[in-house]
C-alpha cells in the first residue's frame, strides 16, 4: 500500500513516498524545499504560503497515495478569523517578541503549579510564552502548523496532541487541553480545537485542492510534532534506550509510560511531550544543528563535508561553549558569537573555521552526555544504547563524538526518522505495521558508533560549564 508523507523541518520540506508491505517498507524523496523564514516590520515570520506551495508541489510530485499525514516542528501557530481566513503569516518561535516572556508568566503563575500541568520544559519559544507576548485578541481558532495545513487541504479543523504538548496549555496526565490555565491567561477556550489521535481520518482533500494536485486522497492526522513521529521510528530492539532527534533542534530524552512532573526535572528542565500510543517523551531540547547551521551560512560554506574531516583532524578539547546558553538562538553572526563566548569564558578562541566546528560538534555531545546523564537520572531508567535519528545521523564526526562523550555505543539512523513515524502511523490506521520499530530496522541502514578513549577530557570540558557538569 502506498503512503505519502509530509515532513517539514526548521530548515526544509520534504514530501515522502512510501511503500508498505507485509514486513517491508520502501522509503522515495517525491519532493524537497527550502524553509526560508521572511523578517518583516522587525518580525521574524514563517513563510507559511511557500510552505504550502511546496507541500502542492510535492503532493503532484508524489501521486495518488492510500493517504496523507503532515508533520512538522512544534511551538508555532496560525490564527484565523471567524470566516476561517489566516490573521497573517505565522510568526517565528525564534523572533525576539517572547524575550522576558518565561519570568513575565512566573509572575502570574508560580513554576511549579505551571509545571504541574504542562510538564514542559521553560523555555521562550513555547506557545504559552508567545500568547503571553502577543495575546490573539481577533482569532477564532488557533492551529498549530501542521493542524493549518491540514485545514487548507481538507478544509477540517481540529489539533493533534504530540503537537498540542508542545503548547504549554495541554495537561499532560488528562492529554487533554488545560482550560484553567487558559483561563488564567485570559484566553478563550474556543481558540483551541478538539484534539483527534494519530490515526484519526482528517477528510479527504478539498475539491480545489484535488484539482490542484491531480488526485483524490485522504489526510490522516498522524504525530504531527516530527519528534513523535521521530521517536516512533527509533529502530530499538529494548526499551533501555535513550534517543537523540537530530535536526535544527536536538531533542534529547527517554521514552516513559508516563510523564515525570517531579521538582528535580523540572530544575533540571526537562520536559514531558506526548507520545504515541499514550507514551511520553521525556527530554530536554538542545540548541542542535542550528549553530552549525548558521555558521555554514555565514561562512558561505558549501563544502560540508570537506569541513567535517578538517574539524575530525583538528585539535580536540580547545574551547566549549554551552550549547544551550539563549545567546545562540536568534539568527545571525553565530561565529562571532561563538568566538565571543569562548573569549568571555576565558577560553581560546577558535582559529579558522574547522576548529569552531570542532568547538561547536564537541560542545553538542557534551550536551548530549549531559542529557542523556540526566534522563536515566531522574527517570531511573537504565540506558544501553542511544539512538540518533534526523538529518544529525548523516554527520559521522558528531555521531563519533557523541559515543565519545556518553560512553555509550551510539546508534545512527535512520536519516528520514520523522518521515517514516509519520507514515508508519497511517500504515498503521490501514491494517498494516504491526510492530514498527521492526520494520524501521529491516528498512534502514544503520551505523554503529561505540565509545573510544576514557570520560576524563569529557569531564573537564564539562567542568569549565557551569551547571553542566556529569
Amino acid at each position: 500500500m502506498r503512503f505519502t508523507a509530509v515532513d517539514l523541518g526548521a530548515s526544509s520540506g520534504r514530501v515522502m513516498v512510501a511503500e508498505v508491505g507485509p514486513g517491508t517498507i520502501d522509503l522515495t524523496e517525491a519532493h524537497r524545499f527550502a524553509n526560508r523564514p521572511v523578517r518583516v516590520g522587525g518580525t521574524l515570520h514563517w513563510d507559511i504560503l511557500g510552505l504550502y506551495r511546496g507541500v502542492l508541489d510535492g503532493l503532484r510530485a508524489a501521486g495518488p497515495s492510500a493517504s496523507i499525514g503532515i508533520d512538522s516542528w512544534g511551538v508555532d501557530y496560525g490564527l484565523l478569523d471567524e470566516r476561517g481566513a489566516l490573521l497573517g503569516n505565522p510568526v517565528h518561535h525564534r523572533d525576539e517578541r517572547t524575550d522576558g516572556a518565561v519570568a513575565r508568566l512566573a509572575e502570574l503563575i508560580g513554576d511549579e503549579e505551571l509545571y504541574q500541568v504542562n510538564g514542559l520544559q521553560f523555555l521562550p519559544i513555547n506557545t504559552i510564552y508567545q500568547l503571553l507576548a502577543d495575546p490573539p485578541r481577533a482569532a477564532s481558532t488557533l492551529l498549530m502548523i501542521p493542524d493549518l495545513l491540514t485545514y487548507w487541504l481538507t478544509g477540517s479543523i481540529g489539533a493533534e496532541p504530540t503537537n498540542a504538548s508542545t503548547t504549554g496549555l495541554f495537561d499532560v496526565r488528562k492529554r487533554a487541553w488545560s482550560h484553567p490555565l487558559m483561563s488564567r491567561l485570559g484566553l478563550p477556550a474556543h481558540l483551541f480545537p478538539e484534539l483527534r489521535p494519530p490515526g484519526t481520518p482528517a477528510g479527504p482533500l478539498r475539491p480545489d485542492v484535488a484539482a490542484e494536485t491531480g488526485y483524490g486522497a485522504a489526510v490522516t492526522v498522524v504525530a504531527s510534532h516530527d519528534t513523535a513521529s521521530a521517536v516512533a521510528a527509533v529502530p530499538a530492539t529494548t526499551d533501555r534506550f535513550a534517543y537523540i532527534s537530530c535536526g535544527t533542534w536536538s531533542l534529547v530524552g527517554v521514552e516513559l509510560p508516563e510523564p515525570l512532573l517531579g521538582a528535580d526535572g523540572r530544575a533540571a528542565n526537562f520536559t514531558n511531550e506526548a507520545g504515541i500510543d499514550g507514551t511520553t517523551r521525556y527530554l530536554r531540547n538542545v540548541m542542535g544543528l542550528w549553530i552549525l547551521q548558521e555558521c555554514l551560512r555565514e561562512w558561505g560554506e558549501s563544502d560540508l563535508e570537506g569541513l567535517l574531516r578538517a574539524a575530525g583532524d583538528a585539535e580536540p578539547f580547545q574551547a566549549v561553549i554551552d550549547a544551550g546558553d539563549p545567546v545562540f538562538l536568534a539568527p545571525g553572526g553565530m561565529p562571532g558569537r561563538v568566538a565571543e563566548y569562548c573569549a568571555r569564558t576565558g577560553q581560546p578562541v577558535p582559529e579558522g573555521r574547522a576548529q569552531a566546528v570542532r568547538c561547536v560538534l564537541e560542545s553538542l555531545a557534551l550536551a548530549y552526555r549531559k542529557a542523556v546523564s540526566d534522563a536515566a537520572r531522574l527517570s531511573g531508567k537504565e540506558i544501553e544504547v542511544v539512538h540518533v535519528v534526523g538529518g544529525g545521523a548523516r554527520n559521522a564526526l558528531l555521531c563519533r563524538l557523541t559515543a565519545d562523550a556518553t560512553g555509550l555505543p551510539v546508534v545512527a539512523g535512520p536519516v528520514e526518522a520523522a518521515a517514516l513515524g509519520n507514515v508508519l502511523v497511517q500504515a498503521r490506521a490501514h491494517g498494516l505495521a504491526d510492530d514498527p520499530r521492526e520494520l524501521v530496522r529491516r528498512a534502514s541502514t544503520l551505523r554503529t558508533f561505540h565509545p573510544s578513549g576514557g570520560q576524563g577530557p569529557w569531564a573537564a570540558m564539562a567542568a569549565r560549564l557551569p551547571g553542566a557538569a556529569g
